[in-house]
Parts: structure tokens; C-alpha cells; sequence
């Protein structure tokens, strides 16, 4: 089976790692790929918002598969203009990727279904926006209705900061993303990552993560796109995640089948737990990162298996089937991220590292200059580790951070913290 990656980083890392654990890949390009990517497959330069060049090149190269990482190319419609061409897509169609790239759409779909989620209200005019943020309590959730690259959710702790968010986002700071945005109940309790597949019917659950959002040890600090993660998250047994597929992710994608829109792809639902109760924060149309890093370590080979069960509608043929393992990953970030940060310093000690089936330094943000390894991006480096707990894959995971050579690297030290500390 020949198969092509779309996307750059390192999410896209992990898969293409997983993906080459499975005999039945016979070639395997990632486009755009990265550094790390060309150390253990073929890349290519190709527009992967450009459906029918994504097309092309998987006609020429004899694609039999296409697995879409990002939500860029979903919003793009690239997997609609796959799928016209006959070609086997893992990725939703752009009417049922709104499910992403629109907060509204979401939300009115957990209206229709009665899907548990915080309170909302959508404006596109400011006076209106304003005049209903004064009727609400603190802090208060401000999001830009469309994609702003994970950058548009504003948590305010005061009203003079959700009056900033809002006109930033009415105001074109976030383009098009802002032109309407939706102001949120605040939701206390303990958030985790809910990852399924979806054929359109049938729902198969693949796993369950837990995030690092904030930049700071015990989750202090500026929001970030993520600055770990570790799976199984332990808040996730079995009874709420019963109730996350009962009161949640089947009613709305029962709903996308009557809308005439059936989902087909991977489903993140981010999920906020209080007292055993599940309630919605947000879908995404993809895998997260750095989620899909400890999920693909603790997947594997079937990773392929089940994507491609998904592809062509046979997910009520298939289960995934878990070791009782932990997966750690520590994400290392170049100082002064999320904000400014430097580009170019060089990262050493990499070539000194063993990777195995328990252990992967996945590259997101890095390049080749001169024969060096540098950064070249705010998040650059996800070192990521298996082991029978999660001590142990936390112990591990550390253990190659602190042999990497990177002095102006920087990432957080507790990672796990939550779940180690309970």
C-alpha cells in the first residue's frame, strides 16, 4: 500500500512513524514532511490546500491512501476532491468539517442534540457582543468563530480583558476567523482529550489524552498549542466515557447524518468533566498535538489498520486493542514562546538517541542549516516515551530531554502532574 501524509509536523511525525510500524505499507510520503519525517520517509513539496494538485500527485504516485493531518486542508475541501477522484481519504468533507471550523456550527449542533456544553451566545456586532458580556459572570470565554490557527479563545478574568478580546476579533485582528464570535460560560473542572473514528455510523473510541495547555508548571502561564500530553488520562474511565459517547459524540454525529453531512474521520472531542459529568468544550476535525504523539506510541502498527478501516466504512469490523501501557510526551519549545521567540539555534545530542518502539523525539519545528540541526519554529522538538505506568514513561520521556543539548530550549518538568499527584 502506497500512502501519503498531508502536513509538517509533529503530529504528522508520530503518524508516519506509526503508520511505518505496519507491514502493509509499502511507500510512504509525507508532504510537506520535516526534518525529522525525512529521516524515515520520502517528502515532497506540494500544496496540501490544493485539492485537486493533491489529486494529481496521488494519481502519479500511485496513492492508495491519504490521511489528512491538519484542519487547513479539511477547510479546503481537499478530502471532498479525494474522494470525487475515487481516491481513499481519512478526513472529513468540508460541510462536516465545520464541526471545526466553526464554533457556531458546534454549538448549535450540541442545541440540537442536547448535548451537555457551556452556555453561549454568537454576535458579529460589538454593541450587541457588549451588551450581553455585561449580563455575564467571570471569567468569561471569548472565542473567534472560525480557524485562528489555535490562537482565537480568550479566557477573561475580567471584563475589561473579554471587551479587549472582543474587539480585537470584530475587529480583523484574527481575519476572517473573527468576523463573528461567540462569547462562553466558563466551565470548572478537569479537561481531557476524547479521540474516536467515524465512518459516518459507526463510532470507535481509539483513546484518551490529557493536554498541557498552559507554558507553566502546575498549568501556569500564557496558553500555548500544547506543551505535553499523556494517555490514558485516568479522569477518562470507563463510566465517563460512556456518557461522552452516549450524551455526546453519538447524538451529534447521529445529527450530522440527518443534516445529510455524515462525519467520516478522526474526532477530537475536548471534554470538560466535573463530578463524573462530561461536558463539550470544542471538537476538532483531526488529531490533536501533541495528543496523537502518545496515542500513535501506544497504537502502533493497527494504527493503519483501523484509520483505514475508518477510510473505507468497515469500523464496525474492527476494535482497538490496548496494552495495559502509558505514553508521555514533553514538548521543548524555543524560548520566548508562545510570544517571541528565537529562531535558529542549534540542538545538539540527537544523533546519540535510540529510537524504538518506546521511545521517539518527533519533530514539529525544525531545519537544516550548514549540517546543523536548528529550530526554526515555536514548538520543536516532542520527546515522547512508553513505559508499563506513567512514572516510568514520565522518567523516561525526562531522561532524553536532559540529554538533548539545546541550552536555548525550554519545556515544563511536571508534565503528568495531575494524574501522578492523584
Amino acid at each position: 500500500m502506497n500512502i501519503l501524509i498531508l502536513g509538517g509536523g509533529g503530529r504528522e511525525h508520530a503518524l508516519a512513524w506509526a503508520v511505518l510500524q505496519n507491514p502493509k505499507c509499502d511507500r510512504l510520503i509525507v508532504a510537506p514532511g520535516n526534518v525529522g519525517i525525512a529521516g524515515i520517509a520520502e517528502t515532497a513539496r506540494l500544496d496540501i490546500c490544493d485539492g485537486a494538485a493533491v489529486a494529481a500527485f496521488s494519481e502519479d504516485n500511485a496513492i492508495d491512501f491519504v490521511i489528512i493531518g491538519p484542519e487547513a486542508p479539511l477547510d479546503a475541501g481537499v478530502a471532498d476532491v479525494l474522494r470525487a477522484a475515487g481516491i481513499l481519504v481519512l478526513g472529513p468533507d468540508r460541510a462536516a468539517a465545520m464541526i471545526e471550523t466553526s464554533k457556531t456550527f458546534t454549538k448549535e449542533l450540541c442545541t440540537a442534540t442536547g448535548a451537555p456544553t457551556a452556555a453561549w451566545a454568537r454576535f458579529d456586532d460589538l454593541e450587541a457582543a457588549l451588551d450581553h458580556l455585561a449580563g455575564c459572570a467571570l471569567p468569561v470565554v471569548v472565542k473567534a468563530d472560525g480557524l485562528a490557527a489555535g490562537k482565537g479563545v480568550v479566557v477573561a478574568e475580567s471584563f475589561e480583558a473579554a471587551e479587549g478580546a472582543l474587539r480585537d476579533m470584530l475587529d480583523g485582528h484574527y481575519g476572517a476567523a473573527g468576523a463573528s464570535v461567540v462569547i462562553e460560560e466558563f466551565m470548572t473542572g478537569e479537561e481531557a482529550s476524547f479521540f474516536v473514528l467515524v465512518d459516518g455510523e459507526d463510532v470507535l473510541p481509539i483513546g484518551t489524552a490529557q493536554d498541557h495547555k498552559r507554558l507553566g508548571e502546575g498549568d501556569t502561564g500564557p496558553n500555548t498549542g500544547g506543551m505535553g500530553a499523556y494517555s490514558p488520562a485516568p479522569i477518562m474511565d470507563a463510566a465517563v466515557t460512556a456518557r461522552a459517547l452516549d450524551e455526546i459524540v453519538r447524538p451529534c454525529m447521529a445529527e450530522m447524518v440527518r443534516r445529510g453531512t455524515p462525519y467520516r474521520g478522526v474526532l477530537y472531542a475536548g471534554l470538560m468533566i466535573e463530578d463524573g459529568a462530561p461536558r463539550l468544550v470544542e471538537f476538532n476535525a483531526r488529531f490533536g498535538d501533541p495528543e496523537c504523539q502518545v496515542l500513535m506510541m501506544r497504537l502502533g502498527a493497527q494504527a493503519l489498520d483501523l484509520m483505514e478501516a475508518c477510510a473505507e466504512g468497515r469500523l464496525g469490523d474492527v476494535r482497538a486493542q490496548w496494552a495495559d501501557d502509558h505514553a508521555l510526551t514533553v514538548v521543548m519549545a524555543a524560548r520566548g514562546y508562545p510570544g517571541l521567540y528565537d529562531k535558529g539555534t542549534e540542538i545538539r545530542g540527537l544523533d546519540a538517541f535510540e529510537a524504538s518502539s518506546s521511545q521517539m523525539v518527533f519533530h514539529a519545528g525544525t531545519a537544516l542549516a550548514d549540517g546543523k540541526l536548528i529550530a526554526s519554529g515555536g514548538r520543536v522538538l516532542t520527546v515522547t516515551a512508553r513505559g508499563p505506568d506513567l512514572r516510568e514513561a514520565q522518567a523516561r520521556a525526562y531522561a532524553i530531554c536532559a540529554a538533548i543539548d539545546w541550552p536555548d530550549g525550554i519545556y515544563r518538568r511536571d508534565i503528568g502532574w495531575r494524574a501522578l499527584a492523584g
